[in-house]
């Protein structure tokens, strides 16, 4: 299956930081409205997610293309942000006593079901789109890539992301900014010209 073997180098980088975290850091600020704990728990999502939606049926036809559609879709998604944060709180809670446990469990279940997936698996994801699971791990990376970042910092500790899933999910937040009509305002930046504006973001 195309794309597990970057999406399983970002989860094992992930889990690596959530093995340095201590019992005091999880109510520590994470992100936003999120402890570590919180951040930590959306940050599962991006594996647990995989195997929840291949315990489905499959969908026959892809409303989302690929990784790029998906992102900007987010943007007209009925799920807003109250929600995304919600469930990071709750799917912190659900990581237990032993998060490195739970997580290395759910990217092991994880694996063991793209393993038995054909190449051409369109997934069911929240909101009610398909995607096909090829293009579905992209945004998989992009999440376990970025949050991981996030978690290191909030932490205090050194992640081990493999080069490749860092170079694959900055060139998706390019070409999202680039097909969201940000293409220009990017590439000034990357090339010393401007900086990007406040609040800048490409989800």
């Amino acid at each position: 299956m195309k794309n597990v073997a970057v999406f399983e180098g970002a989860a094992r980088a992930f889990i690596g930081v959530l093995g340095g975290i201590t019992p005091a850091q999880w109510d520590e600020p994470g992100l936003g409205v999120w402890t570590i704990r919180s951040l930590a728990g959306h940050t599962a999502r991006a594996i647990s997610t995989v195997e929840e939606y291949l315990s489905g049926p499959a969908a026959s036809t892809a409303s989302c293309p690929d990784a790029e559609s998906y992102f900007l879709g987010l943007h007209d998604s009925s799920v807003g942000s109250d929600a995304v944060a919600a469930r990071g709180v709750t799917a912190g809670v659900q990581l237990g006593d032993d998060p490195h446990s739970a997580v290395t469990g759910s990217l092991r279940r994880a694996l063991a079901a793209l393993a038995t997936q054909p190449s051409n698996r369109i997934v069911s994801v929240v909101g009610g789109r398909t995607i096909p699971l090829s293009e579905y791990l992209r945004t998989r990376t992009f999440e376990l890539v970025v949050h991981t970042m996030d978690l290191s910092r909030a932490a205090g500790i050194a992640h081990a992301l493999p080069a490749e899933a860092v170079a694959e999910a900055a060139a998706l937040a390019a070409r999202v900014a680039a097909l969201g009509g940000n293409g220009e305002v990017l590439l000034l930046a990357l090339t010393g010209r401007l900086a990007l504006p406040e609040g800048f973001s490409v989800v």
